[in-house]
């Protein structure tokens, strides 16, 4: 064995060197970091929206003033050098002997000339020298720079010293699971305890377990239930409906027991405020809720750092049991795995296993016009986008009471256009089966309505032409032969990805992004259980944002739901749109490399701060004394300099937290400039963060 690890080949005697064997796959990723049991055992603490709670221990909230060491130096070498005169000047008898006094006062005459006195004499001598060591010492902060050079800290930073860990085996170590031991259910405890010291349960297990144990709490009727799952499966008690107990792979550092995702560093910067400087930064559900804008342009890294670890944080929260995630992209988007999704849809692929509900699961027929009518036309300047809902609820009507089903795209596009065999048929069919009047009567107002001046009917047709297309020959299917997926699948902890067609339907792509926001908008609100933290995520929600959606994003808070949106510039928004859209959301991202025209809007969206400034004035020094100008003209010709005097002027002064200047040219390339807020209202500063993944 060669010292390199590998197996060293020898020639045979023929001359052959044999081909070494391949070494056997192994059976999972090799596993780095601590135990689950000390994982759970390190304390969490949080002083902030955005902190990375594992181990983080608050720091002061102002920065202490730090003797240069320069400065110390010399200090201390002047207070040594007096301290030494002084002591000379006492010893050699200048100042008199009356620093002996206490030698003659409390020495016997018995002692003189003897060795006694000689003791006691060296003891004074050594009591003087102390107090003059310490006096000195003190003056010139001896201690500060013996640390200083020892190279420990000189001021102690941290106010707190954070939550005190768990002792292994302790009434509160988490993995004696202490909550569901107190509840009386000790054998359920000791066979959860044992799955995480016999390393057969991950963090997801715990996670996961950990939820269904709060369900118990609220709901004491489905003790028994997990109960019986635990002991009959352990570690893979309430399992995922997917089976699934972990993601096939992880792009980024998670912490589910803080459902936390890392994002990166805050930068170690004057720019950056001191309580924050250096900690790490990660988002949760609870700043997620606020809804995410992220800015920046092509190849800054906004899905393999943000959209990627976001989606896959949501998706472990998802197999735990705590959220529901749907990731939107274009096909070939890095958004993970098809294994880390309990569905796919894959737009305009013929392979695709599921469909998407073009109607988003409503039943409703003024419900789905509205939902269609913002995806068709909401985009379009001039057209009433509540107009294009009534035109297409005078369709959807009366179509779902003839066939018990909403209208499939070619059928659509047939109503739109007024063409005579699918209007005549609908009207049979409605006489057949005895429908309502106001069925008919609103087939009458739409035929009366179309070509009239403003008539939204003819957009409408031309933006359903789009998906009317042979590569959506087989999707957006209502007659029940498919496996469409609808939003309103949020109430489960689902996992679902979207591939949108964007390089050959680039238009299509973008009125299906517009549909599902407005979907998940309505989705989201309309959930009788909000436990479940409903999320959506979009790797590029260019031309996807209309005035409707921007409102319903700002009401997604208090659903227990968000978004998260990136774009390549705030241009790719409608002007309009622009301000309502930074104002609607709660985090708001700038990645390097944006324009002075973006970073204007977020500048004025992050506003301005008090900030101390000081203004140095240098004064040349005029002398009046003869020896005074020579002593000003030797120093100049030293130093090159003339002799001036400074005035300092401390002024509290307003300034913007971040220049449209400074976003567009200051920040470094893998960084980006975020501010976050949560759903309680906390708020964190622009801090500049350093992404994880970069130098």
């Amino acid at each position: 064995m060669d010292t390199d690890g590998t197996r060293e080949t020898r020639p045979t005697s023929a001359g052959h060197i044999p081909r070494p064997a391949a070494p056997p796959k192994p059976s999972h990723a090799p596993t780095a970091g601590p135990t689950l049991a000390d994982w759970l055992r390190v304390p969490r603490s949080s002083d902030g929206p955005g902190v990375w709670t594992y181990g983080h221990v608050p720091r002061a909230a102002e920065e202490p003033e730090v003797t240069p060491t320069r400065q110390l130096v010399s200090g201390a070498l002047i207070s040594l050098l007096a301290g030494l005169l002084l002591w000379s000047l006492l010893w050699n008898g200048y100042l008199g002997k009356f620093w002996l006094w206490p030698i003659y006062m409390f020495t016997p005459d018995s002692w003189a000339h003897s060795h006694a006195a000689v003791v006691a004499s060296y003891v004074w001598y050594g009591i003087v020298v102390g107090g003059l060591v310490f006096g000195f010492g003190r003056l010139g902060r001896w201690p500060e720079l013996l640390r200083r050079l020892l190279r420990s800290r000189a001021v102690q930073p941290l106010h707190s010293t954070g939550p005190a860990r768990p002792e292994p085996g302790g009434e509160d170590d988490p993995v004696r699971w202490p909550q569901v031991r107190w509840a009386g259910m000790a054998e359920v405890a000791d066979r959860l305890e044992g799955e995480a010291g016999g390393g057969r349960m991950n963090d997801v297990d715990y996670a996961r377990i950990r939820r269904a144990w709060d369900s118990v709490r609220v709901d004491p009727s489905r003790m028994r239930a997990f109960a019986d799952s635990v002991r009959d499966k352990g570690a893979g008690a309430c399992v995922h409906p997917s089976g699934d107990r972990d993601l096939p792979v992880r792009a980024a550092r998670h912490d589910l027991l803080a459902r936390q995702v890392l994002l990166g560093t805050v930068e170690d910067g004057v720019r950056n405020p001191y309580a924050r400087r250096g900690t790490s930064l990660a988002l949760d559900p609870d700043v997620l809720g606020t809804s995410l804008l992220a800015v920046g342009p092509s190849g800054t890294g906004k899905t393999q750092r943000l959209v990627r670890p976001v989606v896959e944080s949501l998706a472990l929260q998802a197999l735990a049991g705590q959220a529901a995630v749907v990731a939107v992209g274009a096909a070939g988007a890095q958004l993970g795995p098809d294994a880390a999704y309990d569905v796919v849809v894959r737009i305009g692929d013929p392979a695709s296993v599921y469909d998407l509900d073009l109607y988003g699961g409503a039943t409703d027929p003024d419900e789905a016009a509205t939902l269609l009518a913002e995806a068709f036309v909401g985009d379009v300047p001039g057209i009433d986008v509540r107009r294009a809902a009534t035109a297409l609820a005078q369709l959807l009507g009366p179509f779902r009471t003839a066939y018990g089903r909403f209208p499939a795209v070619p059928e659509l596009r047939e109503l739109l256009d007024q063409v005579p065999a699918a209007f005549d048929a609908l009207r049979r069919e409605l006489a057949a089966d005895g429908a309502p009047h106001a069925m008919l009567r609103e087939l009458d107002a739409r035929t009366r309505q179309h070509g009239a001046h403003g008539d939204p009917g003819p957009a409408l047709a031309d933006r359903v032409a789009l998906l009317d297309r042979p590569a959506f020959a087989g999707f957006f299917d209502t007659t029940g032969q498919g496996r469409p997926f609808s939003l309103r699948a949020l109430e489960h902890p689902i996992r679902v990805r979207v591939d949108l067609p964007e390089r050959g339907h680039a238009d299509a792509s973008r009125m299906l992004a517009r549909l599902l926001l407005a979907q998940f908008n309505a989705a989201a609100a309309a959930r009788a259980d909000r436990s479940l933290f409903a999320f959506l995520a979009f790797d590029d929600a260019s031309h996807t944002l209309t005035a409707e959606t921007v409102r319903g994003v700002q009401r997604l808070r208090s659903a227990h739901a968000g978004v998260l949106l990136t774009l390549r510039s705030l241009d790719d928004v409608p002007e309009a749109l622009r301000t309502p859209l930074l104002g609607a959301v709660g985090c708001r991202m700038a990645f390097s490399g944006v324009t002075t025209w973006d970073g204007k809007r977020f500048a004025e969206a992050w506003g301005t701060e008090w900030v101390e400034t000081r203004d140095v004035t240098h004064r040349t020094v005029f002398a009046d004394q003869p020896l005074t100008r020579a002593i000003h003209a030797f120093r100049k010709l030293v130093t090159g300099k003339a002799v001036t005097t400074d005035a300092v002027t401390v002024r509290q002064v307003e300034r913007e937290r971040w220049s449209a200047s400074d976003l567009a040219h200051a920040v470094p390339p893998g960084h980006a400039v975020l501010s976050l807020t949560s759903v309680k209202g906390e708020r964190a500063a622009p801090l500049l963060v350093r992404l994880a993944g970069t130098a």
